[in-house]
């Protein structure tokens, strides 16, 4: 494999990680991390050199079998257990590659001075017994088992059936066979038939678990038996530089299989139509809906009537509120007015949602969470319904600010009151003209009578005078008491005050009848209109608090499986 394919499987592999955390349990998600950790901090530090460890039980001649592959005797063997007590390297080369081996933490390090050859740039690491009674040698050997490129197990004849190694490291592990190799070591204590049982038996027990690619090999480090094979097969892992990424892109498939394991397979559900509308008509009845769309009715029926209506009625329409500013909705819905509201984080006056409303939301919750988490893995599944709910707080306000800064179109479609206005006002004068006109003569009746002064004349005797004044003031008073009635005008052989009056009247009713007719047409025009604009706002407010996350949630549950399956 190319370090450039391992490259974006390893990319693929942290991004499925980061996108599971939280979500996935948390030990598939860290060996994930730190495989992709590891393998970059590998890589960086030195791509010529090949890692290859010796690992075994205690007395398995892992230290002879290390003297007799390195050609010296650095380490020690010996019937003190154990004996190996650090990770002890001995590195072919120019130079000690000192930072990896920091990296590695090998504190003992030896430098086989060698120019380009077989071994050259290997790096050949001597474990601890994995089954020492040291604590801190079973650590060591648990630790290094994650970092070097190869691992070749060294095992005898009398234990290579043990369970701390298969069950401990070999069955783990089956997703490395490539990078791995068992040597059967003691060879020379077995005949040829025994020798050849027993690998006979291991392979199958090998193969048993997974480790059908691993070679098998047998060797004696004290007769030498084996160990040419052994070398070429070191020499040959050196020479094609491909153990390391050999060994990661093992590492990534066994993190991304672990990790794929918790993310289900089943379809990612998705939110329905129908979910989006059950959800949207139980968020607007809990906000109020139905009663703005009544008070749009209402108060397109009150604003009609007070502009159209007869003008002797019509004025005690005036006391009665306007049923929008009563809910504290915009009064007339105009653009200027809408973008204030929306500065000023405008509220209503809507009443709070009831029990029942409140029951119904959160049954709408309920069934889209379930709707969307059938099928999900536990973690995903809880994520998915924290994020219906990861608005509860916000979600009221948001939902009456945007009935607050809905645009009711209530400041249009009423052009024509003004006209129906005007001809009401004509009838009215019409109907005042024809009364007074009616009442005409009794009026001036009543203004016939005004007190007659009594007048002295000078130099006239008062008997005289007063003779004089009665006979002509009651000759006076005669004539004005007898005027001449008003003459009565017919238009179309109806009296024209009797006329104008009827007109007046009748037109006057007739007309706010009318009006009132097309003003309950457009109430129920205005109510639907609102309707529909409220309920496309709740369902954006729905869709942003409410879906949206829960969306996110699952895409992001289809992008950690693309994800895992790009590392795979």
């Amino acid at each position: 494999m190319s370090e450039t394919n391992l490259a974006g499987r390893l990319d693929a592999l942290d991004e499925a990680a980061k996108l599971s955390r939280g979500r996935s349990p948390e030990g598939p998600v860290q060996d994930a991390s730190d495989i992709v950790r590891r393998a970059g901090e590998r890589l960086a530090l030195s791509g010529d050199h090949t890692v290859i460890a010796l690992a075994g039980a205690t007395g398995s001649g892992k230290s002879s079998s290390f003297n007799a592959l390195s050609g010296t005797t650095l380490a020690t063997a010996g019937v003190t257990r154990p004996t190996t007590a650090d990770a002890m390297a001995a590195v072919w080369g120019t130079e000690l590659p000192t930072k990896l081996l920091d990296w590695l933490e090998v504190p003992r390090r030896h430098l086989i001075a060698s120019g380009q050859g077989p071994y050259s740039n290997l790096v050949l690491v001597d474990l601890p017994d994995h089954d020492s009674t040291e604590l801190r040698h079973r650590m060591t050997v648990d630790r290094m088992v994650k970092l070097v490129d190869m691992l070749i197990w060294i095992v005898d004849p009398q234990k290579y059936a043990d369970g701390a190694l298969h069950d401990g490291y070999l069955k783990p592990l089956a997703d490395h066979a490539e990078v791995m190799v068992v040597v059967l070591n003691q060879a020379d204590r077995l005949t040829p038939e025994q020798l050849r049982n027993t690998m006979v038996d291991l392979r199958r027990l090998l193969d048993s678990e997974g480790l059908k690619k691993t070679p098998l090999m047998a060797m004696s480090a004290l007769t030498g038996q084996g160990v040419r094979e052994l070398r070429e097969l070191i020499e040959r892992t050196v020479r094609e530089k491909t153990a390391t990424a050999k060994r990661f892109s093992a590492d990534v498939s066994t993190g991304a299989e672990a990790l794929a394991r918790t993310l289900g397979d089943e379809r990612v559900p998705e939110v329905s139509a129908r979910t989006r509308r059950e959800l949207n008509e139980s968020t607007a009845k809990a906000a109020g809906v139905p009663i703005v769309v009544d008070g749009v009715r209402n108060a397109w029926r009150y604003r009609g009537t007070l502009a159209t209506g007869w003008p002797v009625l019509k004025w005690l329409q005036r006391f009665r509120p306007d049923p929008l500013k009563r809910l504290g909705l915009p009064s007339r819905g105009a653009r200027r007015e809408q973008a204030q509201l929306e500065a000023s984080t405008a509220r209503t006056s809507l009443p709070k949602a009831t029990p029942v409303q409140k029951a119904q939301l959160d049954g709408a919750l309920r069934g889209l969470v379930e709707a969307t988490t059938g099928g999900l893995p536990r973690g995903w599944a809880e994520a998915v319904r924290s994020a219906a709910r990861s608005n509860d707080k916000t979600l009221p306000d948001e939902l009456d600010s945007s009935i607050a800064t809905a645009d009711l179109h209530m400041g249009r479609g009423g052009g024509w009151w003004p006209l129906v206005n005007v001809v009401q006002w004509i009838l009215f004068l019409a109907a005042v003209v024809g009364l007074l006109w009616l009442f005409l003569p009794l009026i001036l009746t009543f203004l016939q009578f005004p007190p007659i002064p009594t007048v002295y004349w000078w130099n006239i005797p008062a008997p005289t005078l007063l003779l004089g004044i009665g006979v002509a003031g009651g000759i006076l008073v005669a004539l004005l008491s007898h005027s001449p009635p008003i003459p009565t005008v017919y238009w179309w052989n109806i009296p024209a005050p009797t006329l104008l009056l009827g007109i007046g009247v009748a037109g006057g009713i007739l007309v706010a009848l009318l009006s009132r007719l097309f003003i309950e047409i457009g109430a129920r025009s205005k109510a639907n209109r609102a309707g529909s604009v409220l309920t496309e706002r709740i369902a954006a407010v729905t869709q942003s608090q409410v879906v949206q996350p829960v969306e996110v949630e699952l895409e992001r549950l289809k992008a950690a499986r693309t994800a895992v399956a790009r590392a795979r």
